[in-house]
């Protein structure tokens, strides 16, 4: 059953004022929309939900070039692309063999 966008997996039989105040706790508790919830009992017959959050949006690459922010560069005219590929690249590493966390900015 779907309610307000959330997909529910209601095996208690709950109300559906039950299923609405389950799905507030859960996303107060992933403090983010969820998109599955699974509302059972445990073995000491304790309300037990388990929830999904949504899946993160697919990144794309957008470019910035003076004043022009755009994903990709093919209706550019010349001197736009000429622009992009003489501009300074960065790139982001990130990782650390040490164990800690650390960000490497690479110039090239």
């Amino acid at each position: 059953m779907q309610i307000y966008g959330t997909e529910v997996d209601n095996q208690i039989g709950a109300s559906a004022k039950e299923i609405m105040t389950y799905i507030s706790e859960a996303e107060t508790a992933a403090q983010e929309p969820i998109a599955k919830l699974k509302i059972s009992k445990d073995e000491n017959g304790k309300i037990r939900l388990d929830y999904e959050g949504f899946p993160p949006p697919p990144f794309e690459r957008i470019r910035r070039i003076t004043g022009y922010l755009v994903g990709t560069i093919d209706r550019w005219n010349n001197a736009k692309k000429v622009e992009e590929k003489e501009r300074v690249k960065h790139d982001v590493r990130v990782g650390g063999n040490d164990g800690q966390a650390s960000v490497d900015f690479v110039f090239r």
